[in-house]
């Protein structure tokens, strides 16, 4: 939204030109999502504190989990939505890929408030199950793929580190190229977190 605002104006002060730079306004989207989770994260902690969301932990779990009893939950929705705000403000918004990486980033977001409400709801540790997350994930990544295999001019090949020569095109079987990249860094960015009940 800035980005569209002043980059124009680079043709009347040149100096609005360092807009155009990606590293320029990701250094500044980086500093505007920190300053609203610092100026937005004590109340929300607090608000959470007085509404009494807290973590519900498993009582057959990790001795070391218990110390998060009590501690406030649904504190990722602060974070995405600092990521949210601070991109709409710095991306280029009529670049594609942004608003995919929106989709991804507000739909598995809202995958992980399901399963905390649902904690919360019951007032047990047991969320949502692995196989429905999975599931959701999965979906989500599918309908990435989808939007990348069938824009025009998107070339479904790839390379290959190490063979410069090697360029297959996966075809359709980009769209499941998709789906474990995608599902796949989700899964291994939370393997220090115990299993999904099922």
């Amino acid at each position: 939204m800035i980005y569209e605002f002043i980059y124009p104006l680079h043709t009347i002060f040149s100096s609005f030109n360092v807009f155009r730079y990606i590293t320029f306004r990701t250094i500044f989207a980086s500093i505007t999502a920190l300053l609203i989770c610092l100026l937005m994260g004590r109340w929300l902690i607090r608000k959470l504190q007085q509404l009494q969301i807290d973590q519900q932990i498993r009582e057959d779990g990790p001795k070391t989990h218990m110390g998060k009893k009590g501690t406030p939950t649904m504190g990722g929705v602060l974070m995405i939505f600092a990521v949210v705000i601070a991109t709409i403000l710095w991306a280029n918004l009529s670049v594609v890929y942004i608003w995919m990486v929106l989709l991804v980033t507000v739909g598995f977001g809202l995958i992980g408030f399901l399963d905390d409400y649902k904690k919360l709801a019951a007032k047990s540790s047991r969320g949502v199950s692995g196989k429905k997350r999975l599931a959701a994930e999965i979906i989500i990544a599918f309908f990435i793929g989808l939007i990348l295999y069938f824009k025009p001019g998107f070339s479904t090949q790839v390379t290959i580190p190490f063979f410069k020569t090697v360029l297959p095109n996966l075809g359709w079987g980009y769209i499941l190229l998709c789906v474990f990249v995608i599902v796949g860094f989700v899964f291994s960015s939370s393997s220090g977190r115990p299993m999904p009940s099922t």
